[in-house]
């Protein structure tokens, strides 16, 4: 038994030590590399990591960052030599870094012996077709604070070899990013990038990051943060779902397979369940949560299906299967898979078996991105049904009507996508999503140059009022708000984001903020967030005054008319409150001059109380004055070509990228900006955050 261990987790141990062993790899320099003359695969090594899917290691960045910091990390090769059998024989292949986190890395990494930025991990695609055992992943979003243990290559004996040692997990760090790991023995170099495994579930829910100076004990990264990997281009599948795909996959196959009498993750749960029945069991004597199998077979089912289009259709699910709101704090649920994560120890009566058999009766008639492949629809909820019969009745009535619903509600969808809405109409093409959208919020502080701020989810027209935060902040310098917003609008995104469509970013601010460059920020992939979606202003306050809906409407249906606010032939200008007023409905004003500088600030002002939805402004080029003309003239034509108010904010979009891209025609629209303000998005009403005082 190992030291410290209750009876339960050191039987766990010896369980699951052999599968995690078999899963965990060396990583090292590559044949013929600068840190491996003699062209062999004997070099010094570098870290640890593991397998997750079927030829896909994770481990850390640091991990893969080592003996080259002038080069890439992200397409950087290296060697991972991994146990090949049962009988313990090691092979080796190279394998080539696909991406790091956070991707910032690249640009700012590190200096010596100094610890890497979370989440610090790297994901390697193998390069050659190998047989290989994998991990079994966790899919709560947080760690059980319980036993564990965490394996790595160790060279105690002057050998490489992989090796287990046990601890606890003592909490978490970084918002939940990192787990704190306890002194019970000590860390070694080699370890790093290792897995981390629960040993009351059986699960790998952690990576070794680093060891404490001086004693026992260290960090590793929750693999809850694989989930922040780089979202696709619209209409891809991203890196993360592909590869939990492959993971689940691989252990449904093993599961259902009889070609061998291994041990799979899937009998060592059923070990682990059977040795502490009432873990399994719940109030329900039994019925409580699915068995190990049944886990399994689900998630594997699952896989079989295309991919949610959005986070938001994950969380809406779960919501529905668990009967409150899920945790808004945790990452954004990306797959199936995540949602099942999010419905452990569910309140009320009925326990965890029927709140996943409800989710997944859901997700059988959902709406998928795709055509899922013949009949997998189909077989989850024959599945689903045959589950539910050791269930109780009333149980099974209600996933029967539940399906019921969802295939009407599913052939009422398509036939709106196809074109043709519940009555017959047409739907209006070029306009915005109506789901979620992405609400930054921005303060300033009067009185010094700090900003606080927050960042929401606004669930749209179809459930006005809404709002799910993610994350804020106060007391933000100006030049630090680009990074300081990176990861929370990032996390925003992929809540938000579908399979069709970037989600739209609406920045809520007093119109001094106006200019704030935020479409010109960078969040991922160095493309600035205005090129990769539309962004639009809007004034923080819900009272647009009487004449803003009838506006509002005109501007939407178009023809769009355009209207110097501003300037008079390049002369700076205030307008009047009376001459706004008598301006046609399906007027836009523009400003061309900076937004928190009169008289541009008081026009902006007046605009709103006129009852304008729709106004265009631009930051002006810093330097020397330069003519508004080219600026006016293109902007006349762009309205003309838009030809109504919907198709703005997607148009600016496309102008954005034309400006990124260097295009000369669209030089004119550098700086552009749009306030939209839809009175169908209600914005929260609650007070400012209050910043120190």
């Amino acid at each position: 038994m190992p030291d410290g261990l209750g009876t339960g987790a050191a039987r766990a141990f010896e369980l699951l030590e052999p599968l995690v062993r078999a899963a965990t790899v060396r990583v090292h320099p590559p044949r013929g590399g600068y840190d491996n003359p003699r062209n062999d695969w004997s070099g010094p090594t570098w870290g640890s990591g593991f397998f997750i899917a079927p030829g896909w290691v994770l481990t850390c960045a640091h991990v893969v960052g080592e003996g080259g910091a002038a080069m890439r990390l992200a397409g950087r090769e290296l060697g991972i030599t991994f146990q090949s059998g049962p009988d313990g024989a090691t092979g080796t292949v190279a394998g080539r870094v696909e991406c790091v986190l956070p991707e910032r890395l690249e640009e700012r990494r590190p200096g010596r012996r100094a610890l890497w930025d979370l989440p610090d991990l790297a994901l390697i695609r193998v390069l050659s077709p190998i047989s290989h055992a994998c991990v079994w992943l966790t899919d709560r979003a947080g760690p059980h604070l319980d036993e564990a243990a965490y394996f790595g290559c160790t060279e105690e004996l002057g050998v490489p070899e992989i090796t287990g040692r046990t601890t606890r997990l003592r909490g978490i760090a970084a918002q939940g990013a990192a787990i704190r790991l306890g002194d019970e023995d000590e860390i070694e170099a080699g370890m790093s990038g290792g897995p981390v495994v629960d040993l009351a579930r059986g699960e790998v829910v952690g990576v070794v990051k680093a060891r404490r100076s001086g004693g026992g004990g260290g960090l590793a990264v929750s693999v809850a943060q694989l989930r922040t990997l780089p979202m696709a281009a619209t209409g891809q599948t991203g890196l993360y779902r592909r590869v939990m795909q492959a993971h689940d996959l691989y252990h449904y196959d093993r599961h259902l397979s009889d070609l061998d009498s291994r041990r799979t993750w899937t009998d060592v749960h059923d070990e682990l369940a059977a040795a502490e029945s009432d873990r399994y069991a719940g109030r329900f004597g039994g019925r409580g949560r699915l068995t190990p199998g049944e886990f399994t077979t689900l998630c594997g089912l699952l896989a079989e299906l295309p991919p949610p289009g959005s986070s938001e259709a994950v969380r809406e699910l779960v919501e529905q299967a668990r009967g409150e709101e899920p945790d808004t704090a945790v990452p954004a649920p990306l797959g199936w898979r995540d949602g099942l994560g999010l419905l452990h120890d569910p309140p009320g009566v009925g326990g965890e078996a029927a709140a996943m058999l409800r989710y997944a009766t859901g997700v059988s008639v959902a709406d998928h991105r795709e055509p899922p492949a013949p009949g997998a629809d189909e077989e989850l909820w024959d599945w689903v049904r045959a589950t539910a019969e050791r269930l109780w009745r009333p149980l099974r009535r209600e996933l029967g009507e539940q399906r019921e619903r969802g295939l009407a509600e599913r052939e009422r969808l398509r036939r709106a996508h196809a074109g043709m809405g519940p009555r017959g109409g047409a739907r209006t093409p070029g306009g915005l999503p109506s789901g979620p959208s992405v609400l930054l919020e921005v303060w300033a502080h009067g009185w010094e140059d700090v900003h606080d701020w927050r960042v929401s989810v606004l669930a749209g027209p179809a459930r006005p009022g809404r709002v799910t935060p993610v994350a804020s902040g106060v007391r933000a310098r100006p030049r630090d708000l680009p990074e300081v917003l990176r990861a929370p609008l990032a996390e925003g995104f992929r809540r938000c984001d579908t399979h069709e469509a970037a989600a739209l970013l609406e920045v809520a601010v007093e119109p001094e903020l106006f200019g704030l460059p935020v479409d010109a920020w960078t969040v991922s992939g160095g493309v600035p967030v205005g090129v990769q979606r539309p962004v639009v202003f809007r004034y923080p306050d819900n009272d647009a005054g009487p004449a803003a809906a009838g506006r509002w409407a005109r501007v939407r249906e178009g023809p769009l008319l355009d209207q110097r606010a501003d300037c008079a032939r390049g002369r700076p200008r205030s307008p009047s409150p009376r001459w706004l007023t008598g301006l046609m409905d399906n007027t836009v004003p523009v400003l061309c001059r900076a937004a928190a500088a009169e008289p541009t600030l008081g026009a902006l002002r007046a605009v709103r109380e006129a009852g304008y939805g729709v106004l265009v402004g631009r930051r002006p080029p810093s330097g020397l004055p330069v003519s508004c003309a080219p600026f006016h003239r293109g902007l006349r034509e762009e309205l003309a070509e838009a030809g109504r108010g919907e198709a703005l904010p997607t148009r600016f979009q496309a102008l954005r990228a034309r400006t990124h891209g260097a295009d000369p025609d669209a030089y004119w629209a550098a700086g552009v900006t749009l306030v939209w303000d839809d009175p169908s998005r209600a914005l929260p009403e609650d007070e400012p955050l209050q910043g120190d005082l």
